[in-house]
């Protein structure tokens, strides 16, 4: 079985699918990011739904890829075999119409005469159903839970039981190319397609969204290779960003800390709102801006840390107990039962955002600072409580100190806005309020003696979240308590390789998060701790560590969520926001040598 980190994705700012090596579609899920899955082999078996497409060795059976690769500046994939019949190449990608959701896969024959075949296994209700196939002359539909599935193709179809089959055999300069379209409604079929018009048209999509992109400095090309993954889980009708295109991938083989990320986060939106305001995608962030003003809609008693990407705020959270899952990693879920938690930090993340998006573009200005001003008085009403923190815990709430100081980063934010003219508000009592929670944060939430912030008050734990907490400018870089917290966090969280843990867990018993079990090293706390060296001066450590991030990445430039540096593979869920994020704060931060907000781009 494919491993996460053999995979490539493909999308359409709506939703995804996942490819493997051996040309085989192990996860989609339409129309949408959040929608009931098609193809899930990769939570289950091949039983699970899945479309392979690849040249068949002797034995029968379709080998990896000898190489893969996007097309330059796009989301295009390129799979090429070598075989001893001969090379053939198969792009995979999903058209940027805006239209009904489509699957493009084109074979070409690069030289000799090669032998394929196409097993598509559509399983509705993830994995759990099989739905009729239907031949309507050269095309063959399938309904689905929403809407129905066509494939059209240059060569026969024919069905081998439950499963779209087809053989054919391709030579230098010959192509065929397949196209799977979802439509709406279960009657009306999708206009018969266009392969070659469709591919130019997301070639030209792609590779003209990337040369929007300001920034200049050093290794440009691996800036836009993590900022189109960034704009790829964007869901485009309502500006919505998902925190990855995939559900259940295991943060332990075989463990239990599965979750599904097909949502949008307040605070991870917020992180991808920042990198691509920085590198100059302001349509991108104001249609952002619009979506969270239209989900909290003036209501910010009642704002939830994260929802469905048309504004749902019912996520209920289910386990899908016919899936194995991958790798045997059970439960399977979906849903996310962290929607309804009390989570501190994201007020502050999301003001944080707020403020650099109107530094970028003041014409944001109207639009960012009612959101500023309600989202500042719900921290005041809820600063001193306890909450589930970044990590969204399953055990008890806790005052965390991360939380605490983006509390204090919303107040921050808000007084600056003030005090330069940009907003209006109650300017002494902010700063009051800002200056009440910075001498609670110092009072309760630091180790004298261990000269380190700590993970929650009154707690002797620590976590990488405080290297994010501290690049707010809580504190200078050169006070003490800043560097004693990078040096102890970096000292007891860092395992092989520099890469760093969120926080310890406790195996067979319940940690801080409540769970058990075991997780790999968090990626985007190896990016706090990059920028974070650097702004103390160790910049020879932090340039080595960006190389160890980068060689976290897979073939084709993805990161997962999680790095695991003994078995040196990906875990989580696939491709994440937050780890590409972590590559662009990393390398905008190697430029300058100094915080990557401070980054010189060209305002466009």
């Amino acid at each position: 079985m494919d491993g996460i980190q053999d995979h490539a994705y493909v999308g359409n700012m709506r939703t995804g699918a996942l490819v493997g090596r051996d040309g085989r579609v192990s996860w989609m899920a339409l129309p949408r990011f959040d929608s009931r899955a098609h193809f899930t082999s990769i939570l289950g078996t091949e039983e699970h739904g899945l479309w392979r497409i690849g040249p068949i060795s002797p034995d029968g059976t379709t080998p990896a890829a000898d190489r893969r690769r996007y097309l330059d500046n796009t989301l295009i994939l390129e799979s090429v075999w070598t075989t001893e019949a001969g090379t053939v190449k198969v792009l995979d990608f999903m058209p940027t119409t805006g239209e009904a959701a489509q699957l493009v896969r084109i074979v070409e024959g690069v030289a000799g005469r090669v032998t394929m075949h196409s097993v598509l296994r559509a399983r509705t209700d993830y994995g759990r159903t099989t739905p009729q196939l239907v031949f309507s002359g050269r095309r063959v539909s399938a309904t689905l839970d929403e809407g129905r599935l066509w494939l059209d193709a240059d060569v026969h179809l024919g069905a081998r039981g439950d499963d779209l089959f087809s053989q054919f055999t391709v030579s230098e300069g010959e192509q065929v190319a397949f196209t799977l379209s979802w439509q709406p409604d279960q009657t009306t079929p999708p206009p018969l397609p266009a392969p070659a018009a469709l591919l130019r048209q997301t070639t030209a999509f792609w590779t003209t969204w990337a040369s929007h992109c300001t920034y200049t400095g050093a290794r440009r090309d691996d800036v836009i290779r993590s900022l189109i993954p960034l704009k790829a889980l964007i869901y485009e009708p309502t500006g919505a960003m998902v925190a990855a295109a995939s559900v259940s991938l295991p943060e332990e083989i075989g463990g239990i800390r599965n979750w599904s990320y097909v949502y949008c986060w307040l605070r991870d939106s917020a992180f991808a709102a920042e990198r691509l305001a920085q590198f100059g995608y302001g349509q991108e962030v104001e249609a952002w801006i619009d979506w969270v003003t239209a989900v909290i809609g003036g209501d910010f008693d009642n704002l939830q840390i994260m929802y469905g990407v048309g504004g749902e705020r019912d996520l209920v959270e289910e386990e899908l107990d016919w899936l194995p899952g991958h790798a045997g990693s059970r439960p399977v879920r979906i849903g996310n039962g962290a929607a309804g938690q009390l989570q501190l930090d994201v007020f502050g993340e999301v003001v944080d955002a707020l403020a650099k998006a109107q530094q970028h573009y003041p014409h944001l200005t109207p639009k960012v600072t009612p959101l500023i001003s309600g989202l500042v008085g719900c921290v005041e009403k809820l600063w001193r409580k306890p909450d589930m923190g970044i990590w969204e815990v399953r055990g008890p709430r806790r005052h965390f100190v991360h939380s605490k100081i983006m509390a204090w980063t919303a107040v921050d934010r808000a007084v600056q806005l003030v005090e330069t003219g940009h907003m209006d508000g109650p300017l002494e009592h902010w700063r009051a309020l800002r200056d009440t929670i910075h001498r609670d944060v110092c009072e309760k939430g630091y180790d004298k003696e261990r000269n380190t912030f700590t993970q929650s008050y009154g707690s002797t734990e620590l976590d990488a979240a405080l290297l994010h907490a501290l690049l707010s400018g809580f504190l200078p870089a050169d006070d003490k308590r800043v560097i004693g917290t990078i040096e102890a966090v970096q000292q007891d969280l860092s395992i092989k390789g520099g890469y760093l843990l969120r926080y310890r867990t406790s195996g067979n018993v319940p940690g801080v998060d409540g769970l058990t079990g075991h997780e790999a090293t968090f990626l985007i706390g190896l990016g706090w701790l990059i920028v974070a060296l650097g702004r103390i001066g160790r910049t020879s450590e932090a340039e080595n560590l960006t190389e160890a991030l980068l060689r976290a990445r897979n073939d084709v430039g993805l990161l997962s969520e999680e790095w695991d540096p003994h078995a040196e593979q990906q875990l989580g869920n696939f491709p994440q926001a937050f780890s590409h994020i972590a590559v662009l704060m990393a390398l905008a931060a190697a430029f300058t040598g100094a915080e990557p907000e401070t980054v010189e781009v060209a305002v466009r």
